[in-house]
């Protein structure tokens, strides 16, 4: 049986496309709850997706007027393999679409400082590798923050 692409290159048609995107969950994602999860065991108190500060972030630490972004490695472009691996087929699309991501990111991290918020970034792939040392790292410069 053979493949068919279509125009853009893709294996897959515009609605098996979407289908297969639709599950992607853009939160409570496992290394989300992982992290929370961490924090809490801490004793970390914190507020989750707050949609009225810019980026969403997926914790925020009122007390310690900070949030916390839990990235995955493929959408927001860390330097590690699974951010810099790029799809094959249409490989246009997906270059603009992760540079915007980065963007995005980036303007959200700027927005957050000027309304006087600390940012801490969680990547996807510490988590994998050691997920006590990566929130144990988070928790240090948490404790770094507080002696300013």
């Amino acid at each position: 049986m053979e493949e068919k692409q279509s125009a853009s290159g893709d294996l897959l048609s515009e609605e098996e496309r979407s289908e297969l995107m639709s599950r992607i969950n853009s939160t409570e994602t496992e290394p989300e709850q992982l992290t929370r999860s961490l924090l809490h065991r801490a004793g970390y108190r914190f507020r989750k997706n707050v949609s009225d500060l810019p980026g969403t972030p997926d914790v925020v630490l009122p007390k310690y007027n900070t949030v916390i972004f839990v990235h995955g490695c493929y959408w927001h472009r860390h330097d590690c393999r699974k951010g810099r691996s790029m799809p094959s087929t249409n490989a246009d699309f997906w270059k603009e679409k992760f540079e915007r991501n980065v963007e995005r990111d980036e303007e959200n991290k700027e927005a957050l400082k000027e309304l006087g918020w600390q940012v801490l970034i969680v990547w996807e792939c510490n988590l994998n590798d050691d997920p006590v040392e990566a929130v144990e790292e988070l928790m240090t410069e948490l404790d770094a923050q507080l002696e300013e």
